[in-house]
């Protein structure tokens, strides 16, 4: 018998058996390594490689505006009742939001634990400044709303989709039953959507690759001897919020074993450790969310849109420790209201990043006024700090998504919307 099942395996085709065969994550982990290496092996040589790297990142992030926009409708008309929609928003923002200021301060602990700044010189710094001046929280706000949502779709403005589609949603949730047709195109819409997803998602591991070795070729670990303590606190508390905060939230509060939790989520992290970027990340998430970790669609097209806008963990966690780190290297003492000040400041920044790699930098300004450092300073930081960020963003945007999944299984959980049997059970791709 045992021949014979040897014999079978050596018949199917090479690339079922050493491909598609292979658990998904285990192919990206191997993508890992070997870009590594060619890009410690190529150096600069190794910005050739890039073309196939941004190839992935337009696919994601072909996907994203239409698998958000389809599966809030979707998720929303699924519901039965508008006031579960009102409940599991409300629990999914108060955990968010939670999440936001823990890590703020787990990210003021760490600049004072490590004091990156001490010490620090920016001679030499290009100063970099923003662009335009961050938007007023009036102007953010006004903003959501689209004037055209057929443009919001086009530009991919996540935060105006997930505001027309939660209209959509309702509309078509509060005309049910003569909307169940309608309910059920959008449906099989997001289906679609996480089918095309999955996918792409056989190509990442060539884009993985490809990313990883431009970022080493480029920058390499060498470049950063002189951020060595800002790497080291960055990597240390993305560790706290991700496994202890993040990890706590399951075990403590959703009553859940961690385990398969992290586990499972092993494809998000190697996505978002090698894209940088939580909105490329959000269709895998959004798969991994329900297949991995049964939770619930209702849940998975509520809360996860939402946090990749709203849940910022890894980006809250930065902007603190860098806050810090500015105050040490111009000489600004920090008093118990400042740092109350910090963290109401940098908590609402974070509400307010795009899910982009480095936009958080760019967000500085906006936190070190309210401890009396300027525009000219804030850019000596930007620009000591940018030739070395590659690799923290790609850091931190693991804790991004740790926050949106920890809080979507939690919030299943309350709501009844958890498979505990998918939950345990190992996935098989």
């Amino acid at each position: 018998m045992a021949s014979e099942q040897t014999q079978a395996v050596a018949r199917r085709p090479f690339l079922a058996r050493y491909w598609f065969d292979v658990v998904l994550w285990k192919r990206i982990l191997v993508a890992l390594a070997l870009g590594t290496v060619a890009g410690l092996l190529l150096g600069e040589a190794a910005v050739g490689l890039k073309w196939m790297g941004d190839v992935f990142i337009r696919l994601i992030r072909m996907v994203v505006a239409p698998l958000v926009f389809l599966s809030i409708v979707s998720g929303i008309a699924s519901m039965g009742d508008p006031r579960r929609l009102g409940s599991i928003g409300v629990k999914t923002l108060a955990l968010y939001l939670a999440l936001t200021v823990v890590a703020v301060s787990v990210g003021l602990l760490m600049g004072v634990v490590f004091q990156p700044g001490v010490g620090m010189s920016m001679a030499g710094a290009e100063p970099i400044a923003a662009a335009k001046a961050p938007p007023s929280l009036a102007e953010h706000l006004i903003g959501i709303i689209p004037t055209n949502p057929i443009a919001a779709l086009a530009e991919g403005q996540i935060q105006s989709v997930i505001f027309f589609g939660i209209l959509v949603g309702l509309g078509v949730l509060t005309l049910a039953p003569r909307s169940e047709p309608l309910a059920r195109l959008f449906q099989i819409g997001a289906d679609v959507m996480l089918q095309i997803v999955r996918f792409i998602m056989e190509v990442a591991p060539f884009g993985v690759f490809a990313l990883v070795a431009w970022v080493m070729g480029t920058t390499g670990p060498g470049a950063y001897v002189h951020v060595l303590k800002l790497a080291a606190a960055v990597a240390a508390g993305c560790a706290v919020q991700t496994l202890l905060v993040h990890g706590g939230l399951v075990r403590l509060v959703a009553r859940l074993p961690v385990l398969p939790f992290f586990r499972d989520i092993t494809d998000v992290v190697a996505i978002a450790f090698s894209t940088s970027s939580s909105a490329a990340t959000l269709p895998v998430a959004m798969r991994v969310a329900e297949r991995n970790l049964g939770v619930g669609h209702a849940v998975t097209s509520t809360a996860l849109p939402l946090g990749v806008t709203l849940s910022m963990d890894g980006t809250a966690l930065y902007v603190a420790l860098l806050a810090v780190l500015s105050a040490q290297a111009f000489g600004v003492e920090l008093h118990a209201a400042q740092y109350v000040m910090l963290v109401l400041a940098t908590t609402l920044v974070a509400l307010g990043t795009a899910p982009v790699p480095s936009a958080s930098l760019f967000m500085l300004a906006a936190v070190l006024q309210v401890i009396g450092i300027g525009a000219e300073q804030t850019a000596l930081v930007v620009g000591f700090i940018l030739p070395f960020d590659r690799l923290l963003d790609m850091t931190r945007t693991i804790t991004n998504a740790t926050s949106d999944l920890s809080a979507a299984v939690t919030v299943a959980k309350w709501e009844g919307e958890l498979d505990l049997d998918s939950y345990l059970r190992r996935p098989v791709e």
